[in-house]
């Protein structure tokens, strides 16, 4: 039996479709966190999904930009901990803008011209969720 122990303070992202962790550890540059600890389960059985990957974190909470996972998976389950104990469980959402997660595919945008210039894109149909770059107006669809 695999056992993987509790964190004081950070979060538990569960419901991650199977195979998707590494993908959300790198979008959410956790290997770039100072004092940060990660547990990654991948694969986990899943009376709901089959299988799923889950994510441990401790860190401080307001160490993770939680608008890049509602971009990446709004179906994602953050569990917020404190003390050792879930303090809250957070719906994620389509977030109006990402910003540095989808790059440009335009040739003749500013921001891939101008390497300092942030990748900035707004959500312009959310039933599609389909984000256009703030820039150029291009159109970018899926994940």
């Amino acid at each position: 039996m695999l056992n993987i122990s509790g964190i004081h303070e950070g979060y538990v992202l569960d419901h991650i479709q199977a195979g998707m962790s590494m993908k959300i550890y790198d979008y959410l540059k956790l290997g770039q966190l100072d004092h940060c600890t990660t547990a990654m389960i991948m694969n986990a059985k899943s009376n709901k999904m089959g299988y799923k990957d889950i994510i441990k974190i401790e860190c401080p909470v307001d160490a993770i930009d939680l608008d890049i996972l509602g971009y990446i998976d709004h179906n994602i389950t953050v569990n917020i901990i404190h003390n050792d104990e879930i303090v809250e469980k957070r719906a994620l959402h389509l977030p109006k803008e990402v910003k540095n997660v989808i790059r440009c595919q335009n040739p003749r945008c500013i921001s891939s011209i101008e390497q300092e210039l942030d990748q900035i894109f707004i959500l312009t149909d959310e039933e599609n969720e389909v984000y256009r770059c703030k820039y150029c107006e291009e159109k970018y669809m899926g994940k």
